[in-house]
């Protein structure tokens, strides 16, 4: 090695350590066990997010069922959409509270809105499920919670943050992961024509 006091060659010379690290302290982990601890983390994390998104498209899908039907969940049987009840009467027009509940109990009852509320529900609710245009679905359910989240402000428990933020969140999050492609048709749905000419639908 250059010995910089005297500029010129030393004559002391090193050795390399042996290969096998495993008996000499300090010395970091093999590669293999990181790498294999970081395949497991991903595969775990595609199983999940795509568990989280098959469960929130059925909240979403379920709410389009009980409405349409009034299934008796959330909606008796009297109120069904398809024996010309409201989706939205009740909620908007009895159970707002806040700042916007004046807008929403003007727009409650709405035939307009109630087609935009239930294609919302269905729409998100069956794109979640199927694993497809996993970032309109994203947007939209984000948009819609949020929404519902503004018209019972302030949540009853806490002083601004409730399940509305969390799913709106969680949604996005889905969307950033590609959680379409596990158990789901994003891949295929990612090779057809119309989508590669118009990335905005996946």
């Amino acid at each position: 090695m250059v010995n910089i006091a005297n500029e010129h060659e030393s004559s002391v010379t090193t050795t390399e350590p042996p290969k096998d690290t495993r008996h000499y302290p300090g010395t970091t982990v093999a590669p293999d066990s990181a790498t294999a601890t970081t395949g497991r983390t991903a595969t775990a994390t595609r199983y999940l997010s795509a568990g989280i998104r098959i469960a929130l498209g059925w909240v979403f899908l379920w709410a389009f069922l009980d409405k349409l039907f009034g299934l008796g969940r959330s909606t008796p049987a009297a109120n069904a959409w398809l024996d010309g009840g409201s989706p939205t009467a009740g909620f908007l027009g009895k159970a707002t509270t806040g700042p916007f509940s004046g807008f929403y109990h003007a727009i409650a009852g709405n035939a307009v809105v109630d087609v935009l509320f239930m294609t919302a529900l269905l729409g998100i609710g069956l794109a979640l499920i199927l694993g497809i245009g996993m970032r309109i679905a994203a947007a939209s359910g984000a948009l819609l919670t949020v929404l519902m989240w503004t018209a019972v402000l302030p949540p009853a428990t806490n002083p601004f943050m409730d399940d509305h933020l969390v799913y709106a969140a969680v949604l996005v999050l889905l969307a950033l992961l590609g959680a379409g492609n596990k158990w789901g048709l994003g891949r295929r749905w990612a090779a057809t024509p119309l989508v590669r000419r118009n990335t905005w639908l996946t």
